[in-house]
């Protein structure tokens, strides 16, 4: 779906459950977050008139309603998600809109069977890096594609290339240990080695996969965030904000203090602007 928790974790987060109704409660500053990010891999992707789309992993449904726009009345656009709380928003961000050529519904892309017409395209906005066995996942979307369909979606880089982690992590890490990631683990930098992407997407029949680079800054908190409010958002919605209260409580305050010091120094008119790595990737069914 349409986002992506902030670091790798020991179990996979649940989607369809506390993770879901987190992000719903944090809405505006996740998209605002990942927001350059979505309008890049938009622009990359390219839609046309007329256009049938699958949004995996939509959340509360921004892409596919923009999605909507692009590919017009003669288009359409279904949004997944497991999260029953993201698609409950979502639909009604449509309601609001009045567009009628979007719809949602609340199900695994990894299992989801459609009674449709195979689709045009594929997109995703980091909503596909979480699933336990990738290739299967993959394959069923594959299943839900014409054939040559193309498919566009973004993953992160690695973690120690996106600043934004790499440096709230090295101030966590010194108050308590952090548990070292699993290579390839469901989570936001499972595909952070695109020849490991590549293999994924081969064995589930994908050709041509192309991997593109995008880099910039992103607005840690959200747009307009002070470094105080970054402080808490990345404290609330980072696994390591509940590892922090288990090992010391006082050590959570430290932390804190630190993360404000450190958002002070990317300050900026926008909010707290960050370097931050990602990788726009194309393939055909």
């Amino acid at each position: 779906m349409s986002k992506t928790p902030l670091v790798d974790r020991l179990e996979p987060e649940d989607w369809s459950g506390a993770m879901g109704d987190k992000w719903l409660a944090n809405l505006e500053q996740f998209e605002g977050m990942i927001a350059p990010i979505g309008a890049a891999l938009m622009k990359h992707a390219g839609f046309a008139q007329g256009e049938r789309v699958l949004d995996a992993g939509c959340g509360a449904g921004a892409t596919s309603i923009e999605i909507a726009r692009r590919v017009g009345a003669r288009g359409a656009v279904l949004g997944l998600d497991i999260s029953r709380a993201l698609i409950d928003k979502a639909a009604g961000r449509v309601r609001d809109a009045n567009i009628g050529n979007v719809s949602f519904r609340c199900a695994d892309a990894a299992t989801v069977q459609l009674d449709a017409p195979p689709f045009d395209r594929l997109f995703s906005r980091f909503g596909l890096m979480f699933f336990p066995e990738p290739a299967v996942a993959f394959t069923n979307l594959h299943r839900l594609l014409r054939s040559g369909a193309r498919s566009d979606f973004s993953v992160w880089a690695p973690a120690r290339e996106n600043a934004w982690v790499a440096q709230i992590m090295a101030i966590v890490g010194q108050h308590i240990d952090l548990p070292a990631p699993a290579p390839h683990a469901p989570g936001p930098f499972a595909f952070d080695d695109p020849d490991y992407l590549r293999g994924i997407l081969g064995q589930a029949g994908f050709e041509s996969v192309q991997v593109d680079t995008w880099q910039g800054d992103q607005l840690v908190g959200g747009t307009g965030a002070s470094p105080a409010a970054a402080a808490t958002f990345a404290l609330g919605v980072m696994s390591f904000g509940e590892l922090l209260d288990e090992a010391n409580p006082a050590a959570r305050e430290k932390a804190r203090g630190q993360l404000v010091e450190l958002f002070q120094q990317h300050q900026t008119r926008a909010g707290i602007a960050m370097p931050a790595k990602a990788f726009l990737v194309t393939a055909r069914a």
